[in-house]
């Protein structure tokens, strides 16, 4: 398992998929989003495994996209971030189109990319002192390629109370608008995400998988015309004078230029 990840499969098939960059709040960088593809990958193929839950280690879920990644693109040619950019919608579509049942266990930070990565979760639970985020706009960015599977679960109503602002909002709320199933309290989280799991080690693995698929197949797709889309439009932004400002502004440790 390569650094960025922790992965353990229990004698009851369950895969505990941990973040682990705890040291940034588990924000993404290349390596993680590769391995995340990959990993998706063979769990999905392993008939061992029954569940998988997705969580991070230390204090937060996910705090999105590494800034020194991020930054990285400004620099960078055309195919250079149209390949970075392609990395992360494979990722986010590898998540979703996994043929077991994904859980996210999510404590503390849940901003940009860690966002994304709940709304491909099957059903994600929180604890109650959680903050969550689509924060990209504050750097210049948006929620590009996260943007099918965060409208796919909130609904284009609810999403737009969240999704252009970069506002942020605790658990409770994020349960109003869909994106967590539950909120709980920091000591009930196990519990809860036990609670979650066992109905599973009850079901036929291969119906399970089968119903994962009914409900893609009769939900709103989200089809490669759309992932290309949000790819050129995450492109787009990265070359954009505003996400210059808004990552330089971050590592200078000022207010970007339109903050008021």
């Amino acid at each position: 398992m390569m650094e960025t990840l922790d992965l353990d499969v229990d004698g009851d098939g369950v895969a505990w998929l941990r973040l682990n960059r705890p040291a940034v709040h588990n924000a993404m960088d290349a390596e993680m989003i590769d391995a995340l593809t990959q990993t998706a990958g063979r769990l999905g193929r392993d008939p061992a495994v029954r569940v998988v839950v997705l969580t991070g280690n230390g204090a937060s879920f996910c705090a999105g996209g590494d800034l020194g990644w991020m930054k990285a693109q400004m620099a960078a040619d055309g195919a250079s971030r149209a390949k970075n950019a392609t990395a992360l919608a494979q990722m986010l579509s590898a998540l979703d189109t996994m043929p077991k049942p994904l859980i996210g266990r999510v404590q503390g930070q849940a901003f940009g990319g860690g966002i994304g990565l709940i709304s491909v979760c099957d059903v994600a639970i929180a604890t109650q002192d959680a903050r969550l985020g689509l924060t990209e706009v504050r750097l210049g960015l948006i929620p590009a390629t996260i943007g099918p599977y965060v409208v796919a679960r909130m609904g284009a109503a609810r999403a737009r109370e969240v999704f252009f602002s970069g506002r942020l909002f605790d658990a409770d709320e994020a349960v109003r608008l869909g994106l967590l199933a539950r909120a709980v309290p920091a000591a009930g989280l196990d519990a809860a995400i036990a609670a979650e799991i066992a109905p599973y080690l009850r079901a036929a693995p291969g119906a399970v998988a089968a119903g994962k698929k009914l409900v893609a197949d009769l939900a709103a797709p989200i089809d490669a015309a759309g992932i290309a889309m949000t790819i050129d439009a995450l492109v787009s932004r990265w070359e954009s004078e505003e996400s210059a400002e808004g990552i330089t502004a971050f590592f200078e440790k000022r207010p970007a230029r339109w903050v008021r």
